[in-house]
């Protein structure tokens, strides 16, 4: 899944750097600085030479002060860094050794594009011409045209990456639904996601209250030893006025999506979730004929803003997660009251680390969600939770869920629904294989921290949603979107 040592920490160093001169207020002053400290030279680590090391460093500064690398910016939260992608193979089609010269030519007779030429020794495959159709790779007897597959154009789950003319990866903007599989997935890091670290760190240094909202996914990333008190205690000490576990917008969304759910069953309508942001982007731009299927309750980080937000207009609320298609919930979808800014592990371990805070061991003692509230960060976990909602108050129906497991399973039950033919009476999308644990930007994989989530989740009280809610004023803001 991840990139090697080496990107990640490169990606890390420049984050931790940048974070280090926003705290100290000197950032404007050592921006072109940091490129030289990072690397010395004179001798380049992994490219052709230290100045393009050095510009891609440069690219990346620019990404960690939520900027577009380059000249041109077209919104998008992911964005590729030209420098680094240089690197990556032009042709998806390449002709190897294994090749015979031989008479037949059977590669040339079937390109219909005229992409083949007889070379020295071996045919040869113009990148200029290629429309890499494959049909000269199934030509061939002897198997001697080899098909690299970029990672990056690979990974993404609905074709949204190309090449230009230079063979540097172009990510179109109106199919990119955010989900963020093609950032780790690219072994020369080439492509990254903006970040709010300097925005988040100004708002931390000013007067206002700031609040983080911690993902559900979070419990076991870390180790069985590492709480959500850890976490509470780690982000207050690096100036965050409190945090509160998103889980809580989980019991909180649970209610609002029951309702809907019941109103819909009863009327033989079909609807899908809508907390997962990548799932949301993927109806809306692949399938927007279903996008008045998608609910209108919002997110949990939305639900936590809000109620944070109810009772202090002047917060700022941060979100903490593993989720790069967060940040696009709260950039694209501009929902009244949402949260101001996302920040994925990696990001806020680069504040921590500038502010020498360290997660220590806690007991496991701070909890406001439901253990149904948690486990909206595996996939399944929004289904059972509204479930056992309906059953808490006496409005159980026997309605089937399609619990779409990543993308590609997303993708099928959309289209099914879009024919008319899904036998279930609602989705519950999650865009990432085992939901939001699955994230992109996660600390660890998925199986290697289940047993320390087991561990945690096992340890919380049992105790109802809807018990659980009522410490809280629900009516003083909404769960929908106004749009």
């Amino acid at each position: 899944m991840y990139a090697d040592e080496n990107v990640i920490r490169i990606k890390h160093e420049v984050l931790y750097e940048v974070a280090k001169h926003a705290f100290a207020g000197d950032l404007e002053e050592t921006r072109d600085i940091i490129p030289m400290e990072l690397i010395p030279g004179p001798t380049p680590q992994f490219r052709c030479c230290v100045y393009k090391e050095r510009e891609i460093i440069r690219q990346r500064i620019r990404l960690a002060e939520g900027k577009a690398p380059g000249a041109s910016d077209d919104g998008n939260v992911i964005q590729v860094i030209s420098s680094a992608c240089e690197d990556c193979p032009i042709s998806s089609y390449v002709v190897t050794d294994n090749c015979q010269n031989c008479i037949g030519k059977a590669c040339i007779n079937a390109c219909n594009f005229q992409a083949i030429s007889v070379g020295d020794g071996r045919s040869h495959i113009d990148p200029n011409k290629c429309k890499e159709c494959g049909k000269c790779a199934k030509a061939c007897p002897f198997n001697a045209i080899a098909h690299l597959k970029r990672p990056c154009k690979y990974s993404c789950p609905v074709d949204a990456i190309t090449y230009n003319e230079l063979g540097i990866s172009v990510i179109n903007e109106e199919k990119c639904i955010r989900c963020g599989q093609c950032i780790h997935k690219c072994p020369f890091g080439a492509i990254g996601s903006k970040t709010a670290i300097v925005d988040v760190i100004k708002a931390i240094k000013s007067e206002k209250p700031v609040y983080a909202i911690l993902a559900p996914a979070t419990e076991g990333q870390f180790g069985e030893d590492i709480t959500m008190e850890s976490w509470k205690e780690a982000l207050k000490a690096v100036g965050f006025t409190d945090m509160i576990e998103a889980g809580l917008g989980g019991d909180m969304t649970t209610c609002s999506e029951a309702e809907e759910w019941l109103e819909a069953y009863k009327a033989g309508e079909k609807k899908t979730t809508s907390c997962c942001p990548g799932f949301v982007n993927m109806i809306r731009k692949h399938y927007p004929a279903l996008a008045d299927k998608i609910s209108t309750t919002v997110s949990p980080m939305c639900a936590v803003s809000r109620l944070v937000k109810a009772n202090n207009p002047e917060a700022v609320t941060v979100f903490i997660g593993p989720c790069v298609a967060k940040k696009s919930e709260v950039k694209d979808q501009q929902i009244e009251g949402n949260a101001d800014y996302v920040l994925t592990y990696s990001e806020i371990r680069a504040i921590m680390k500038a502010k020498e805070v360290k997660l220590e061991p806690k007991a496991n003692t701070y909890q406001e969600a439901s253990v149904y509230g948690k486990r909206y960060g595996n996939s399944g976990g929004v289904t059972d939770s509204v479930l056992r909602y309906m059953k808490e108050t006496d409005q159980e129906v026997d309605a089937k869920v399609c619990k779409a497991n990543g993308a590609a399973e997303c993708k099928k039950a959309l289209l099914l629904m879009k024919a008319g033919k899904l036998p279930e009476d609602f989705i519950e999308g999650m865009a990432c294989e085992g939901g939001c644990v699955g994230g992109p930007s996660r600390f660890q994989e998925v199986a290697a921290a289940k047993k320390s989530r087991d561990t945690l989740l096992a340890q919380a009280d049992d105790r109802d949603i809807t018990e659980n809610l009522k410490k809280y004023d629900m009516d003083s803001f909404s769960m929908h979107r106004s749009h």
